[in-house]
């Protein structure tokens, strides 16, 4: 083995596993390349573990990607030969995409398979051939539009993705310019990655084009591709989000850039519920229903309007009955927006199949080096468990484990000790249990903002810390999603939800909009040494070190907080 190849620092695995040794010098080159095609498993301090799936695969070949390129990338950062098994079936893998494609001619919705050998298989198949009309020819299947979404979910599930060519309803036009000066006042320009990616998405107006998933980091500014997506197709939108303070921080951003009229615009929330040409929704009012036994009421505002495009806003929180719904809409243009593809039911194929591949994915790394996100810096402080607790911990299921680790009231000093550390910055702290944070928020006289908070309240706090009214404010889990709050630049995190790898960069997310002065941002996440919450923080940091960001782990005696 050469010196050269003794610096590299891939191992590739014959189970499609990937080790990765984070000390060598050529790491960080070897990690943004694998971002393209493979996903991270682990990520304990010395040595990564990633895995090369057919759907990390599959999205890198619909993001651009090729076979030969991800062959070429293992071989050159690997430290030993790849096994050749692994690179032939990398191959096959990227070799499925494209070889069925659904079109759309004279005679109606068919599905083309490259082959008859391949047609043969899929006719034999029982879960697939009931979702064909008819056979038209030794490659051709007629599909009933209504099975477009369904069809694609189980092929998928079998592993064929379908490259849908079919096309879209035009939908009802509308009139959307994007503004050079805001009414604000201010001036107005999309920056070259969110015009680059609306443009991907557009694909010149193309069959290409039209639905897909475009992965930008918190703080990247992803509302403004969606109106550059909107201002491509020019047509009635519907937009979906997580919540109402982002309905409202949506209409406020189509008001503020865009030429649209404010009776073009309409919210559809358990506050109000007006349908307008783009019209902005809840998550959480589309899958409400009195009871289990009764239907979804509101799924219906799918079809109150020739929607020409859907936007799902932070597309991973997608809830199922949405993607019942979404499986019957594949004539429509889908765009979904996210900082992570990571679902914790583990439906990613899903997302593929009905929302559409990956098609732009930039590196949060890439947009912090060009300034357009702060710089973090990621903390884990692990506190002790006081003596008192230990007996509870001990015998407690492992349920209530992590609820006892993650209340240590010992966690209140090492909260006011980082903000000691910074005493003019604008600050978050957040909690997953309300009763924690209740505390802690009373303990240090701040306001704050829980999900019983009612909205009129929750936008006021929000406009003072925006503000700089107010310098500090406590959070439970509800401002993880889509909260715009561009000055907080630092962030104190008590307690997550167990392994959430999603909500890990959504709370960073939170103090990542770009500051002026250093653009700096701090990430302090405590929690209780030596217990299960310890051991659920290292899945949540496995999102934040694929995409770079290293922790710095500071073990601390309750005695001696002089190191932070």
């Amino acid at each position: 083995m050469s010196s050269n190849h003794r610096d590299n620092p891939l191992i590739v695995q014959g189970d499609y596993t990937i080790l990765v040794e984070v000390d060598s010098p050529r790491y960080k080159e070897a990690r943004d390349a694998l971002a393209r095609f493979a996903e991270l498993v682990k990520s304990p301090e010395h040595v990564h573990t990633y895995r090369i799936t057919p759907l990390s695969i599959w999205n890198a070949c619909a993001a651009g990607v090729e076979a030969g390129w991800i062959a070429r990338t293992l071989r050159e950062f690997s430290k030993y030969d790849v096994p050749q098994h692994v690179e032939t079936e990398i191959a096959s893998y990227a070799a499925r995409y494209g070889k069925l494609k659904l079109v759309r001619d004279d005679r109606g919705l068919v599905l083309v398979a490259d082959s008859h050998p391949l047609a043969e298989e899929l006719a034999h198949h029982d879960g697939v051939s009931a979702l064909f009309d008819r056979r038209v020819s030794n490659r051709e299947f007629m599909i009933d539009p209504d099975q477009r979404g369904r069809l694609k979910q189980t092929l998928i599930k079998v592993g064929y993705p379908i490259e849908d060519l079919a096309g879209y309803r035009p939908g009802e036009k509308l009139r959307i310019g994007v503004r050079a000066t805001t009414r604000g006042g201010l001036p107005f320009r999309l920056r070259e990655y969110q015009s680059e990616a609306a443009e991907v998405f557009h694909a010149g107006g193309t069959t290409r084009g039209g639905s897909g998933v475009i992965v930008l980091p918190c703080g990247a500014g992803k509302t403004i591709v969606g109106l550059a997506c909107m201002a491509q197709l020019q047509t009635s939108t519907l937009v979906l989000t997580t919540n109402v303070t982002a309905t409202r921080q949506w209409i406020g951003e189509l008001l503020d850039k865009t030429t649209l009229p404010e009776d073009a615009i309409g919210e559809y929330s358990g506050h109000a519920k007006e349908i307008r040409p783009v019209t902005v929704a809840t998550y959480n009012i589309l899958t409400w229903r009195a009871s289990r036994e009764e239907d979804f009421q509101h799924l219906d505002l799918f079809d109150q309007r020739d929607w020409g495009l859907i936007i799902y806003d932070e597309v991973h929180l997608l809830p199922a009955p949405v993607f019942q719904v979404t499986a019957g809409l594949q004539a429509r243009r889908r765009l979904g927006l996210t900082a992570t593809l990571v679902r914790e039911d583990g439906r990613e194929d899903d997302v593929f199949a009905l929302i559409g591949p990956k098609k732009v994915d930039v590196p949060w790394k890439v947009l912090e080096h060009q300034g357009w996100i702060a710089t973090a810096q990621c903390h884990e402080i692990r506190v002790p468990t006081p003596e008192r607790m230990k007996m509870d911990y001990a015998v407690a299921p492992k349920r209530q484990k992590f609820r006892i680790a993650a209340e240590n009231p010992d966690k209140a000093s090492v909260v006011r000790r980082i903000l000691e550390r910074h005493p003019d910055e604008q600050t978050l702290i957040i909690g997953m249990f309300v009763d924690q944070i209740k505390e802690l928020a009373d303990e240090l006289g701040i306001p704050l903002i829980v999900g019983s908070t009612r909205q009129k309240r929750r936008d006021e706090l929000f406009e003072s810390f925006k503000s700089g009214e107010i310098r500090l404010l406590a959070v439970s889990k509800v401002a993880n999603f889509a909260v715009d709050l561009p000055d907080a630049s630092v962030a104190i995190q008590i307690s997550g939800t167990f392994g959430s790898r999603q909500e890990e960069a959504q709370r960073l997310g939170r103090i990542l909009r770009p500051k002026p002065g250093a653009n700096q941002a701090h990430f302090y996440s405590v929690v209780s040494r030596d217990t299960v919450e310890q051991d659920f923080a290292l899945k949540r940091q496995l999102f934040l070190c694929e995409q770079g960001y290293q922790y710095h782990i500071h073990d601390l005696d309750r005695a001696d907080l002089s190191v932070l």
